[in-house]
């Protein structure tokens, strides 16, 4: 961050004197204006609900340009990292901020495979929840117990501790999620395997049983690797946001990440894919793509109350160049699986025909994005509905790590804080109760 050769002025109709704001240039995306010292000069706040015109702090991790529809990490194209690197590489990419070599690569997924296990007394906690709990309700649990059974590194100002809660919480989450979805199941825990592949791995601990050997599909291996390069991380988002606050208190790195799969709970956050895909299924029950048409002209009428799930972004003002891949991913998956003929797919095909050619839908910008696709990729894999945000969770979670560490090493990050404008009553005495 370098501060630019202009100045911002602010002035006043009321009289106040006008003051100059430091402007700041970051190496891509919109310049800054600096208000820090703006209260101490006015006495005023300024008011941005939602944050949508705030920075809130400075990240070198992801770069977002929603009017080109780029997304990048570290510098990296998505779509170059989905087709050449495997998420592990792109793990390391995110954590220290280039791609591993032959050797650190070897190195990296070693230290991540070798800590998948997760310590045996968490199954006598998960027993406590009702076998019909939310999976995202049990993971959040699961996440934040961590921190009763991993106590030798949540120092979050010790970097070693740092270090090594990153590398736990990345090579334990699929064991987490999986331990969530098998509790649903009534099935018994698969433990993971030390020579499978960070996906392969997850797979046959979703899948497998005791009762034979699971043979990982590689296709499938592929295809869920891609979902977790794709949603790794996606800058200052709502959940980066709760996991950078929770964390600026000083709260160790599982409690924070707790927090981010909490926030990341929420429909219209992670839960976008879930809600995407029981639109697909409602609408292929009453009529499928016969009456696609009609439900897009109930989606136009701002009366009908009929939403149209997985089309546009808050920040893709262009196509989510993670759908584009997504829909290639799901292509692979249904041919792999003799689904090419899955009405769930035709169906999607049709609304994305009408969307990219109606007027409606195109001057709004209402393209698909990376949830629209994914949904269908992962209830062809065999993942129930329920389980969509859990996979979310899991793949974002070194986002969140990578965002909690960098704003540790800033040398200006302070508990976070925001102002607020008050609407409420003045200050008033209190009466005695006899007289209210």
């Amino acid at each position: 961050m370098k501060q630019a050769d202009n100045k911002a002025t602010l002035s006043f109709s009321n009289g106040t004197p006008s003051i100059d704001l430091p402007v700041y240039q970051g190496s891509i995306g919109p310049d800054v204006i600096d208000i820090r010292k703006l209260y101490g000069q006015t006495g005023m706040f300024t008011y941005d609900p939602g944050f949508l015109s705030t920075a809130s702090c400075q990240s070198a991790i992801t770069y977002i340009d929603g009017d080109k529809g780029e997304l990048l990490y570290r510098g990296y194209p998505i779509e170059q990292l989905a087709a050449q690197c495997d998420f592990l590489e792109t793990c390391h990419l995110l954590l220290y901020g280039d791609l591993p070599n032959v050797q650190q690569k070897a190195d990296f997924n070693k230290r991540v495979i070798n800590h998948t296990m997760v310590n045996e007394q968490l199954q006598f906690f998960l027993r406590g929840f009702r076998r019909d709990a939310h999976p995202m309700a049990v993971i959040t649990g699961l996440v934040g117990a961590m921190s009763a059974f991993y106590h030798d590194s949540t120092d979050i100002n010790n970097p070693e501790h740092r270090e090594i809660s990153a590398i736990r919480l990345i090579a334990k989450m699929p064991t987490l999620v999986s331990l969530a979805y098998k509790y649903k199941m009534g099935q018994p825990y698969m433990y993971p395997r030390n020579e499978l592949s960070y996906s392969g791995n997850f797979l046959r601990m979703m899948f497998g049983t005791p009762c034979e050997d699971y043979q990982v599909n590689p296709v499938l291996e592929r295809a869920l690797d891609r979902i977790f390069i794709l949603h790794a991380d996606h800058e200052q988002n709502a959940s980066t946001s709760t996991v950078r606050l929770c964390g600026s208190s000083g709260t160790n790195p599982f409690a924070a990440i707790a927090a981010g799969v909490a926030c990341l709970w929420g429909p219209a956050h992670g839960g976008a894919n879930e809600a995407c895909l029981n639109m697909l299924e409602g609408l292929q029950a009453n009529g499928g793509a016969e009456k696609v048409g009609e439900f897009m002209n109930q989606v136009k009428d701002k009366n009908s109350g009929v939403r149209l799930m997985g089309f546009g972004h808050r920040v893709y003002k262009n196509y989510d160049p993670r759908a584009k891949l997504m829909q290639d991913t799901c292509k692979e998956v249904l041919a792999e699986l003799g689904l090419e003929k899955d009405p769930l797919f035709k169906l999607a095909m049709a609304l994305e025909k009408i969307a990219l050619e109606d007027d409606y839908f195109v001057q709004r910008k209402l393209y698909p994005n990376v949830d629209f696709y994914s949904g269908i990729v992962q209830r062809a894999i065999g993942i129930p509905v329920n389980m969509f945000t859990g996979i979310f969770a899991l793949a974002r979670t070194v986002g969140w790590i990578a965002q909690l560490n960098e704003m540790i090493g800033d040398p200006e990050y302070k508990i976070g804080r925001p102002r607020q404008l008050f609407t409420g009553s003045k200050r008033r005495e209190v009466s005695p109760i006899s007289q209210r």
